[in-house]
């Protein structure tokens, strides 16, 4: 087999292979076609125009295949500037566009619109190009960075919910891209493990014994868990006092009662590792930074704020106050640094955070993918770490905020009892649905139709959310999630699944080989080859705008021109050898761009479905 790529295929476990350093030096092609576009003519804007050397030439993808591939739409905001007619300024920038074998017969067209089509031998070469590329033809970032992201977060002994969903997948998909470009990317998972309810979480676990305690805690029985004692520390006031007296002694750093608090938190990352492993998501021990992490920093960065005249007294407690953010009667809104009790909360937590993320991790990029809630907050504790000079141009922060889950009703998703449904039952039901309609479709052996139905159920959940703009809300509806058509997972995976097929049936025909490159003689062939090169664009779009939807989107266009090519273009019965080697390719090279960009999301796309 000359391209072991098209059986193995990538998968989300393939993508972490570079997850915690840059990937190989290998040098990329620069394939992606928009790239090129703009270099060309922004080389030609600056020719007619020097004096507005660098403006953007605006290159945008077609909206009419038929008029070209690209347009080129900055004339008209040049016109403006230089005073002249947006087709005049269109049809100057033409004029002096250098010599290239990447154009051919570009037009101005509307009100100056400048239409590009690259020529059929450029396009042949391009795609070629990529057949053996393991990266695809995605180019890695110019200049890494050590990027720290915060994700996911759940709360010890209590349920990862749909809100911890959101959290952990776009923050794993986040990961997945910055690492596969190259970054250094350091996962942050700031659990709930501190706080005042640990004494009543203690106290309930002598109870009821250890052993019975870390049963219900690993297999997911924490709601019930926290709920009863929190159940006896407001009805029980002997219960409630010992619970006060146990946060006295966890704080005192009490060596058995930082064991039992120890065994509270073992016991939940063993449940959450489960639900990562289910999920495909990259998290582990290594990467938990809890609440607790910072306790010993708490009093240092109070300090630290003092020294540099940052932090004030106000009704007894200790705060800062960064400027423009006002309280509802109309005074500066506060961070609390210090309450008037000598206690600490989560402000003071979220700036030691901050800072030892910048100090200690080296964090030139923080990211911090919590729910789109938390905005005011996030922007004041930035704006403090920017006072203290933490936070410079060098050292950025960036709230990656989502929006709500919602059900059928258009309200928070909830259960009928009305709490936030467990993780684990809504992806077990994913799961099960998927195994009912790959039961009902493939032929398959029954052990691998329980792991189709694995990657379906769980890829149509991850594909659901990462598809919809983060920042919006979305509706939980499973038989959209699982549907075969449409913007979704599996729509995806068969298109992966189909063109893997004809790769074998191929194979066991005799083999092919596509000595003689790609060519791209029919429409649909280069509608195809034009998606697969725009990967690279796609994939580097979600890095910088920190939007998985943007992969998402593309990876939906590519598999509708995949569509296109595949009920237009026959391949296995191609009128030529010559043409079938060549489609063969575009198939190959189908498969292998759907299957990274959804490795890249964490999820799986099967070889056969």
């Amino acid at each position: 087999m000359l391209y072991p790529l098209s059986y193995g295929g990538w998968g989300p476990g393939d993508v972490s292979r570079w997850r915690c350093g840059p990937r190989c030096n290998k040098p990329v092609r620069m394939a992606d076609p928009a790239a090129a576009l703009e270099g060309i003519l922004s080389a030609a804007v600056a020719a007619a125009f020097p004096e507005h050397a660098g403006a953007d030439p605006v290159i945008r993808p077609a909206t009419n295949p038929t008029f070209g591939d690209y347009q080129a739409n900055g004339a008209m905001g040049l016109a403006k500037k230089v005073g002249l007619p947006p087709r005049d300024v269109a049809a100057t920038i033409i004029e002096n566009l250098p010599a290239n074998d990447v154009l051919d017969r570009p037009l101005v067209a509307g009100p100056g619109f400048v239409n590009l089509r690259v020529t059929d031998a450029w396009l042949s070469a391009e795609i070629s190009g990529l057949v053996g590329d393991e990266h695809l033809g995605i180019q890695a970032a110019t200049r890494p960075e050590t990027v720290v992201v915060d994700y996911s977060a759940p709360n010890v002994a209590k349920e990862m919910h749909v809100g911890h969903l959101r959290s952990t997948i776009i923050g794993d998909a986040l990961c997945r891209v910055m690492s596969f470009l190259g970054h250094d990317v350091v996962r942050q998972n700031h659990i709930g493990d501190w706080g005042t309810p640990f004494g009543m979480l203690i106290e309930h676990l002598l109870d009821v014994g250890e052993d019975a305690a870390a049963e219900d805690l690993s297999v997911g029985d924490m709601t019930s868990f926290y709920k009863e004692a929190r159940k006896k520390f407001d009805a029980d006031e002997e219960f409630a006092e010992r619970a006060r007296h146990r946060v006295v002694l966890l704080q005192a750093g009490d060596q058995e009662t930082l064991r039992l608090w120890h065994v509270i938190i073992e016991e939940s990352k063993r449940y959450y590792n489960r639900l990562y492993a289910d999920l495909g998501v990259l998290l582990t021990d290594a990467d938990v930074a809890g609440e607790s992490l910072y306790n010993p920093m708490l009093d240092d960065i109070v300090e630290e704020l003092v020294e540099h005249g940052l932090a004030e007294e106000s009704d007894g407690a200790l705060c800062v106050f960064p400027p423009g953010f006002t309280a509802r009667d109309g005074g500066p809104m506060p961070l609390l640094l210090r309450y008037r009790t000598g206690g600490f909360g989560y402000d003071t937590t979220d700036l030691a955070a901050l800072r030892h993320r910048v100090k200690e991790l080296g964090g030139q990029q923080l990211i911090y993918v919590i729910d789109s809630g938390q905005s005011l907050h996030m922007q004041m504790v930035f704006a403090a770490g920017r006072l203290a000079g933490w936070l410079d141009d060098d050292h950025r922060a960036v709230h990656v905020g989502f929006g709500i889950v919602m059900g059928a009703d258009g309200r928070r998703l909830k259960t009928r009892s009305g709490d936030n449904p467990k993780l684990s039952d809504l992806l077990d039901e994913a799961v099960e649905r998927a195994a009912a309609i790959v039961v009902d479709r493939s032929e398959l052996p029954e052990l691998e139709q329980a792991a189709v139905a694995q990657a379906v159920g769980i890829g149509g959940v991850k594909y659901a959310d990462l598809s919809s703009d983060r920042v919006k809300d979305y509706v939980f509806d499973y038989d959209r999630m699982l549907a075969t058509d449409g913007n979704t997972a599996a729509y995806l995976q068969y298109a992966v699944a189909r063109c893997r097929s004809m790769l074998r049936k191929a194979e066991s025909d005799g083999g092919w080989a596509p000595a003689a490159g790609i060519g791209v003689t029919e429409q649909a062939e280069r509608v195809l080859a034009l998606k697969i090169l725009q990967l690279d664009g796609a994939v580097r779009a979600v890095a910088a705008d920190l939007a998985p939807h943007k992969l998402c989107t593309h990876l939906f266009e590519l598999a509708q021109a995949f569509t296109s090519f595949y009920d237009q273009c026959p391949v296995l019965k191609a009128p030529s050898a010559q043409a079938r080697d060549s489609r063969l390719a575009l198939c190959l090279l189908t498969a292998e761009s759907l299957a990274l960009g959804l490795g890249l999301l964490g999820i799986d796309a099967p070889e056969r479905m």
